[in-house]
C-alpha cells in the first residue's frame, strides 16, 4: 500500500467531492430541464460524472498501483461521457432554438461555479498526489470553473440577444473541455502503467 492509500486526508477530500458533485447534479439538472438549457444541461451530466469519478477513486485508493493505473485509463473513456450527451442535446436545441431563461441560466451557473471553485481547491494540494486518478479528480473541478464562469457569460448574452446560440454553443464548449481532459488522464494513466508494469 502507497502512500496515496494511506492518506487518510486525501479519502476525506474525495469524498467532500463527490457529495458535493453529486448535490449539485441534482439541482442543475432539475433547473436545466425547467429552462430548456443545453449549458446547464451538458454542466449537470458532468457533475454527476465527476461524482462518480470521485466514488471510484475512493474505492481504488487501496488497489495497487498498476490497478489504479488501469483505473484511470477507463475514467478517460468516462470523462467523454458528458460531452457526447451534450451533442445530442446541442442537436436537438439546434432544431427547435429557443432561448432559456437568462437569470436563472446565470444564476444556476454561479452556484455551480461556486461548487466547483470549492472542488478545485479540496483536491488542489493531492493534484500530484496518488497518480491518475486524483489528477482526472483535480482536472475535472478546474475545467469545470471555467465552464460555469462560460455559463454565466452566456446568461448574460442570452438577455442581451434572447438567442439560444450562446447556451449552445458554451453546451458545445463542454464538449471539447471533456475531450481535453480525457486526453490528459489518459496519457497520464498511460504513464502511470508503464511505471508500474516495470
Amino acid at each position: 500500500m502507497d502512500e496515496a492509500s494511506r492518506d487518510p486526508g486525501l479519502r476525506r477530500a474525495v469524498l467532500v467531492v463527490a457529495l458535493l458533485n453529486l448535490g449539485y447534479f441534482g439541482i442543475e439538472f432539475a433547473v436545466a430541464g425547467a429552462i430548456g438549457s443545453v449549458s446547464l444541461f451538458a454542466d449537470s451530466v458532468d457533475f454527476l460524472e465527476d461524482a462518480s469519478i470521485n466514488l471510484l477513486i475512493l474505492v481504488a485508493l487501496g488497489w495497487p498501483a498498476v490497478w489504479r493505473a488501469r483505473l484511470g485509463m477507463a475514467l478517460a473513456a468516462i470523462i467523454l461521457v458528458p460531452g457526447l450527451a451534450t451533442l445530442w442535446t446541442a442537436w436537438t436545441k439546434v432544431m427547435t432554438p429557443t432561448a432559456p431563461e437568462p437569470f436563472i441560466l446565470s444564476l444556476t451557473g454561479l452556484g455551480a461555479l461556486a461548487v466547483n471553485l470549492a472542488c478545485a481547491l479540496i483536491l488542489s494540494r493531492y493534484r500530484r498526489h496518488g497518480g491518475s486518478l486524483t489528477r482526472a479528480a483535480f482536472l475535472s473541478a478546474r475545467n469545470d470553473t471555467l465552464v460555469n464562469m462560460a455559463i454565466i457569460v452566456a446568461g448574460l448574452v442570452t438577455w442581451l440577444s434572447v438567442s439560444a446560440w450562446p447556451d449552445v454553443i458554451v453546451g458545445l464548449g463542454i464538449a471539447l473541455m471533456n475531450a481535453d481532459a480525457a486526453r490528459e488522464v489518459w496519457q497520464a494513466a498511460r504513464a502511470e502503467h508503464r511505471s508500474a508494469a516495470a
